[in-house]
């Protein structure tokens, strides 16, 4: 197995810049060669310039430079230093003083400018200049304008560089460092000092975590009101992150509590005056938040309890729920034909030109589609959710109505222009989103359509659905096509679920077994793991295997084999385009994580090739990656799987093929946006489907043994299913058909209709 990278030794390089070969504006990351203090022999080039690269402020010619990292070997430079911080050291002779005014550090002074500088005001300039720049206008030659223009650069310069210092002295990164002076420019250095928390709710990629780690390094004691309010509101959006879209007052405050430890207790110290706080405290705070508006309190979502939101999901609940009673509630043109349609040669003749045949559940679905202004389509798979859809098509087509087709990731819409041969687009295309700006289409601008089908609707969450339904106008049909017995929605909210529930939909569930050959198991295997039985086991099938291993490492070596050679020499699949490894945790022996490391060593392990440590993994070309987050501009989306084609070190890119589509992402980029793909998550696998799935299964996911969480992974798989691992793990997940309580408040204002 390659050696990834080494644990690294953080050190100090300190040196005069000679030359900047590569500087990014947008993100700060720059390639420098500097002259060291001290040789460094086995990094110098012939010139004696060793390379730095990182994110840092921009620096010029001259400047002398500390900085802070470790030494990488690169494939294709060699030895460089990967700065981490890095912090400008100002000159003291007069001679460095010139070079460092003249190194462009303030554009427009030259080094006769310079000169005429430092001759006037001696060893003292940089003095002047930060305290006194008015002065400049007093050096015999210099114009007053430039002597003003220059005052301001300065002053200018020299707040951006005060600010990086700043931070950087707080074990902020460059990167982060940079971040944060873009928002905040020349008031950064007061606003942090004054409130650290806020970087926290304005600066993006700076959660509460960083934040808080900057506010303690600055003494801020863990008693601070500005503390304690930031604690609640990343608690909230903690557990919304775990699908909750409220949390009762108890449980907010007992989960910011413990996130601040703030019943531990203080350590004895003679100097605390002040207590640390009690719940009580938190409390107060609470309350304060609730009338400023900051949290939102419902009681009337939950009986007997009180319901804190942050105001973005209640806004969305509430939106979402009178939209939808809206759509319910009114007329339309489609439901108005529909009334007079005679349904029962409709239906047949419309299926005929398909050569379709109907069962009555279908039949109704179908009806349902066009005489209710909201109905949902679900059931597992095999069960025909796919022809009904396409009947509803085509009755939509012969009574010529408007519609779109949508699903929530560029996957699954795919997987849907496939299955009918239509155009679909993810939810976020179809309503024009726009980066930084929101949604084109919404109440303002709706959709032009008669009727809007979302496939795969058990993936939407409460803010989405939100967003779709402002954009759908009263009048306009919904039918939402999912399996609800899937895992809910990575986001906030159990949408599919309590519109199923509340009864504002009219709701078909196909249960009849269509497609299924006689001696495949995938299908049968996943209708018995739904109905808690447990799946066949016997490896008599075609398309459904499982090998025992109950030791974690036994596990992952045995499913690396699999992957890697039985199935390529047994069934003939490539491990890399045909086989998806879908693991349920990411931590451990048989986790993402490790999982993912050992196959990349197997299927892509020659160190020749091009590679680059991005974010704490590294890439090489060759890599199976995935996209993690819609990107319109490059028209790459969510769950998006490729293979990384090249690396273009003096331009800082990498080239991945997705689709058939070469597309170019900035190192940083990368870092953001992509995932090693050998092995992915359960959730990260929805709306997608794959030639052959291999799923590790362990006693030691107890965690994350669900039923549901099988069932996703089972029919994600095409062709074939691999288990490996214990066979009591997999009964554990069959049996524990206990699906993680969200709290959520849609149902029951849906049901107060």
């Amino acid at each position: 197995m390659p050696v990834q990278q080494p644990l690294f030794r953080t050190e100090t390089l300190n040196g005069t810049i000679e030359r900047i070969t590569f500087y990014n504006e947008e993100n700060g990351y720059t390639v420098a060669k500097i002259k060291p203090d001290t040789r460094v022999y086995d990094a110098e080039a012939r010139d004696g310039t060793v390379a730095v690269v990182g994110i840092m402020p921009e620096l010029g010619t001259g400047e002398m430079v500390r900085f802070t990292g470790f030494w990488i070997d690169d494939a294709k430079y060699g030895k460089q230093f990967r700065a981490e911080t890095c912090t400008p050291i100002l000159p003291t002779t007069e001679t460095g003083i010139i070079n460092y005014l003249s190194s462009g550090i303030v554009k427009g002074i030259g080094e006769r400018t310079a000169q005429r500088i430092v001759d006037h005001f001696g060893a003292k300039t940089l003095d002047v200049l930060d305290q006194e720049p008015e002065k400049l206008k007093d050096v015999p030659g210099l114009k007053r304008d430039l002597a003003e223009r220059l005052a301001r650069a300065w002053v200018e310069n020299q707040g951006a560089r005060q600010a990086m210092i700043f931070l950087q002295g707080y074990g902020v990164t460059a990167r982060m460092a940079t971040r944060i002076y873009k928002h905040y420019g020349f008031t950064t250095v007061d606003q942090v000092k004054g409130n650290p928390y806020t970087l926290a709710d304005e600066v993006n990629g700076i959660g509460f975590v960083r934040a808080d780690d900057i506010a303690r390094k600055m003494g801020t004691p863990p008693d601070s009101p500005h503390r304690m309010r930031a604690g609640l509101h990343y608690a909230l959006n903690q557990l919304a992150r775990d699908g909750h879209v409220y949390a009762t007052r108890p449980q907010l405050l007992r989960s910011t509590t413990e996130m601040l430890k703030l019943d531990e207790g203080a350590a004895p110290d003679e100097t605390q005056i002040a207590p640390m706080p009690t719940p009580l405290t938190l409390d107060t705070l609470l309350i304060g938040e609730i009338a400023k508006g900051n949290i939102v309190r419902d009681d009337r979502v939950l009986a007997g309890e009180e319901a804190m939101y942050l105001p973005l999901y209640y806004d969305a609940e509430v939106g979402a729920a009178e939209n939808l009673q809206a759509l319910a509630a009114a007329h339309s043109r489609i439901r108005a034909a529909a009334d007079k349609l005679d349904w029962v040669t409709f239906l047949p003749s419309i299926a005929a030109r398909g050569d379709i045949s109907l069962s009555p559940q279908q039949q109704s679905a179908v009806q349902a589609a066009l005489q209710q202004p909201v109905s949902v389509l679900t059931g597992g798979p095999g069960t025909g959710k796919t022809t009904t859809l396409k009947m509803v098509i085509e009755a939509l087509r012969d009574q010529k109505f408007v519609f779109a087709l949508a699903s929530p990731t560029g996957r699954a819409a795919k997987r849907l222009s496939e299955a009918t041969g239509e155009q679909a687009m993810t939810i976020h295309r179809l309503l024009g989103y726009i980066p930084g700006e929101g949604f084109d289409q919404d109440e303002d601008n709706p959709l032009k359509v008669d009727m809007l089908v979302v496939d795969e609707a058990s993936m939407i969450d409460l803010l989405l659905f939100n967003d779709l339904l402002r954009a759908l106008r009263p009048g306009t049909h919904l039918l939402l096509v999912g399996d609800v017995d899937q895992l809910p929605s990575v986001g906030a909210g159990n949408v599919l679920r309590d519109v199923i529930e509340s009864g504002i939909a009219h709701v078909t569930r196909l249960d009849a077994i269509f497609r299924q050959s006689e001696d495949s198991q995938i299908i049968a295997n996943a209708h018995r793991i739904n109905h808690g039985e447990a799946p066949t086991l016997d490896n008599r099938s075609k398309d459904f295997f499982f090998f025992g291993a109950e030791e974690p490492e036994e596990a992952g070596a045995l499913l690396v084999d699999i992957v890697v050679n039985r199935l390529p020499s047994k069934f003939g699949l490539d491990p890399l385009n045909d086989v998806q490894v879908i693991a349920p945790m990411y931590r451990g022996a048989v986790g993402v994580h490790a999982l993912n490391e050992q196959l990349q060593a197997q299927l892509n392990g020659d160190r020749r090739m091009a590679q680059r440590q991005l974010g704490g993994k590294l890439f090489r070309v060759g890599d199976k990656v995935m996209q993690t987050k819609n990107n319109y501009d490059r028209e790459v989306f969510n769950g998006d799987i490729g293979r990384i084609y090249a690396m273009d070190f003096d331009d800082n890119q990498i080239e991945v093929v997705i689709d058939g589509r070469y597309v170019l992402y900035e190192f940083t980029e990368a870092a953001e946006e992509l995932i090693h793909a050998y092995c992915i998550s359960t959730h990260r696998s929805q709306g997608s489907e794959y030639p052959c799935v291999v799923m590790p299964i362990m006693t030691q996911h107890y965690m994350m043994l669900q039923r549901n969480l099988l069932y996703t992974a089972v029919t994600r798989a095409k062709q074939m299913v691999v288990l490996v691992g214990s066979r009591k793990a997999v009964h554990m997940a069959v049996k524990n058909n206990k699906v993680a309580a969200r709290y959520s408040g849609l149902l029951a204002r849906l049901s107060r209709r």
